[in-house]
């Protein structure tokens, strides 16, 4: 017989290499515990965009203990930890640190009870209501397994802890400060995100558009004030305005196909003092979400025009119309969804591995993607089945994310999150 291996034996040595003893779930099973305690400690402890001081540190300790090479202050508050293991693809997972101005109400033991001043000087409670504290404790539980495992696979694994999702432009302040220039440029750029209505143990795909563009709008419609019984004396702003937010869904249903989806929300309108005073101006803010480039353009133009329409049918000033906000359409590879969602199913089983329909949400980890590498973020299951039946019996639905009542059920979402996504690295930096 041969002393030369076969190509069919090294393949299976390997593969039972990748699938032995150390297996993505039963490690994640094993080490819950103590990942429960990251997990309670990151939701204790929230900060508001571009504040996230406490949080990044914590996340870097927990990578520099690992023997990963951190550097700090990326972006502002970002991190970037490389965990280099030979020669291999260099494949990015990213976590957001940031939570949201959010007073907790979920009476968990471990509520965050932090109070923090916001831009404008506000104090506001801080809260963890988006799952960042979850992606965190998935992206260190990731950490530990391939750092206790690399035998396995082969390559860098590039960790990214990005500040500021919340507000859409923590992504773009780390792709400035030099990402992917400083820093090995990824083959591919991985994130989770939780699913406050899919129940756990699932995690959900879909290839393509999976979020919306965002865009926030402020308008600011000009009028002449006066005594509320003599209209005819002034130019009312709260008229302008009245017409303008009636008008503006003419945008979605008689200028956009139908086969678009767009939304044109005014979230906040405020004009004028007193019953019987008319101001001089009234204030609107908007979102606006699309998906292709085009529709976009075109929702946003649309705005600006019926804004000033409104104004001149009314014989008013030029209204100020400003942009802000934008945050683009998060698209997934579509090869990298292909390659990766039969691992999920291989690892989790092929009834929690479900299609997602497309969100008009929004995720700032669209710019690694329109940056030039293939990206896939995937839905994970953070409500337990039999909580989501109790309330489904109850005539409820689930607290959304942002819901200061949102909470996950940390354990199985863990376990999921950390399997599902050192499953999906260790397909993709398989030993050669």
């Amino acid at each position: 017989m041969s002393k030369t291996l076969s190509p069919l034996i090294v393949v299976l040595t390997l593969s039972m290499s990748v699938l032995g003893a150390d297996k993505p779930a039963d490690w994640s099973k094993d080490h819950v515990d103590e990942l429960l305690k990251v997990y309670q400690d990151f939701h204790a402890h929230p900060e508001l965009s571009f504040r996230e001081e406490r949080t990044a540190a914590k996340l870097a300790t927990a990578l520099k203990a690992l023997g990963i090479d951190v550097t700090t202050g990326v972006g502002k508050m970002g991190i970037v930890g490389l965990l280099k293991n030979g020669d291999g693809p260099t494949i990015m997972i990213r976590t957001d640190l940031d939570a949201l101005p959010v007073v907790e109400a979920t009476g968990l033991p471990f509520a965050s009870k932090v109070i923090a001043k916001d831009p404008k000087g506000n104090d506001v409670g801080v809260m963890h209501a988006c799952g960042h504290d979850i992606h965190m404790t998935c992206q260190i539980g990731v950490a530990r397994y391939l750092a206790a495992n690399k035998d396995a696979w082969r390559g860098t694994v590039m960790f990214v802890g990005q500040p500021a999702e919340e507000v859409g432009n923590g992504a773009q302040s780390m792709l400035k400060d030099g990402l992917f220039t400083r820093f090995p440029r990824p083959r591919y750029a991985l994130a989770l995100h939780v699913d406050a209505a899919m129940p756990t143990g699932k995690v959900g795909f879909r290839a393509g558009y999976i979020l919306a563009n965002v865009d926030s709008v402020d308008i600011v419609m000009k009028g002449k004030g006066g005594h509320g019984a003599f209209p005819h004396t002034t130019i009312d702003p709260v008229v302008q305005a009245a017409h303008l937010i009636v008008d503006l869904q003419s945008l979605v249903s008689r200028e956009n196909s139908p086969f678009e989806p767009v939304v044109v929300t005014v979230g906040s309108i405020h004009g004028g003092t007193k019953h019987n005073i008319i101001s001089d101006q009234c204030r609107l803010q908007l979102t606006v979400r699309s998906y292709g480039p085009e529709v976009r353009e075109r929702l946003l133009e649309g705005i600006r025009r019926k804004a000033k329409a409104a104004a001149l049918s009314a014989g008013a000033p030029e209204p100020i119309v400003e942009f802000s906000d934008a945050t683009p359409a998060t698209r997934n590879d579509e090869d990298l969804v292909a390659q990766v969602v039969p691992v999920f199913r291989r690892v989790l089983g092929d009834e929690n591995v479900v299609p997602t329909e497309p969100s008009m949400g929004g995720e700032d980890f669209s710019e690694y993607g329109l940056a030039g590498v293939p990206i896939f973020m995937f839905r994970l299951g953070s409500v337990n089945a039999d909580r989501l039946a109790e309330m489904k019996q109850g005539g409820k639905t689930p607290p959304s994310l942002h819901s200061p009542f949102y909470y996950p059920d940390a354990r199985e979402t863990i376990t999921t999150g950390v399997t599902a996504m050192s499953a999906a690295l260790l397909d993709l930096m398989k030993p050669q």
